[in-house]
């Protein structure tokens, strides 16, 4: 494959294919990342992988220890986790049009055209990290929306209000993307009935209120707004794609993203749908870094494009990005 051929990744249309694309990627990536070359040679021993499952999947914390690149270029951007308890993430972008491209297009397959929509985003944490790719991406579809209401309100919420009030009132359509602690801090405050306003919660306390399982938070959202459902995003430092939840916090993945689920216990072997396990992600569009990593994530598959993220290993951080905490 042609790394450079970003048109390919993004028309996808067969698992078959998919899986074509991954392992040129896995050649490519072993050849020009030093650090996974090293890893898969670890774990393959010198063996070639004939499909997406044998694979290795590097470890993210690889991404606090070392340089995950496949590239000798000059990064256009340089993304940092948003973790408190030590050594944060970094993730080098070579090509920020690649990064753009990824989310404007999962972001307008899953909500439709942009320039429609006044997207309003609550991420005081994340607009405090400094370099925060949620942030980044927020900012970017903030810009698309071409509308003058749309930005970042950090807690500024009489404001939020009176904005969602009047387009409420006018059956116009919003997007309320927040941090979890923020969201339940203004529903606390200005809940009311919505009817065209969507809301997305990114996750995470950030140490602000007491850590609760996503379902908690969905239900306390839900009552505060008579909303049937509460959409989440899911995403992190490390990658370049995102997942989505429209509904009961059940997880679709745009055609170059696919979740794996590994045993806790033996991580080199893969568990079948409806198990939980470990979360491993292939993410095509994260060319230039490592396409191919495991997470700290518990979760389950439920079919080839939809997931659960149940839990976090005990022993990993508790993170900005969309979990659910023990």
């Amino acid at each position: 494959m042609n790394p450079f051929n970003k048109d390919r990744l993004f028309n996808i249309t067969s698992d078959r294919e998919f899986e074509e694309i991954a392992l040129e990627i896995y050649q490519y990536q072993i050849i020009n990342n030093p650090i996974y070359f090293k890893y898969s040679q670890l774990i393959l021993k010198g063996k070639k992988p004939k499909n997406i499952k044998e694979i290795p999947f590097l470890p993210i914390n690889f991404f606090k220890t070392h340089k995950v690149l496949a590239s000798q270029k000059k990064c256009d951007l340089i993304f940092q986790s948003s973790g408190t308890s030590g050594i944060r993430s970094k993730h080098y972008v070579i090509d920020k049009k690649l990064y753009y491209k990824s989310f404007v297009d999962n972001f307008t397959n899953t909500y439709g055209c942009i320039d429609k929509l006044c997207i309003i985003a609550l991420l005081p944490s994340y607009i405090e990290n400094g370099n925060s790719s949620l942030t980044y991406m927020v900012n970017e579809l903030v810009k698309l929306t071409k509308n003058s209401e749309s930005g970042f309100y950090d807690s500024d919420h009489k404001k939020i209000s009176k904005i969602l009030s009047e387009r409420e009132n006018n059956n116009k359509s919003t997007i309320l993307i927040g941090v979890t602690y923020s969201l339940l801090d203004y529903a606390q405050k200005f809940g009311r009935p919505l009817k065209n306003t969507t809301i997305i919660e990114t996750g995470g306390m950030k140490g602000k209120r007491q850590e609760l399982m996503k379902e908690e938070v969905h239900k306390i959202l839900k009552e505060s707004f008579s909303m049937k459902y509460i959409h989440s995003e899911y995403g992190m430092t490390e990658l370049l794609s995102q997942a989505y939840s429209l509904k009961d916090t059940i997880f679709e993945t745009p055609k170059w993203m696919k979740i794996l689920i590994r045993d806790i216990n033996d991580p080199l072997t893969l568990l079948a749908n409806n198990n939980t396990g470990g979360v491993n992600i292939i993410d095509l569009a994260n060319i230039y870094s490592c396409s191919f990593i495991a997470t700290q994530d518990l979760g389950m598959k439920i079919n080839d494009d939809n997931f659960k993220i149940t839990g976090r290993f005990s022993n990993s951080d508790v993170r900005g990005c969309n979990l659910l905490v023990e």
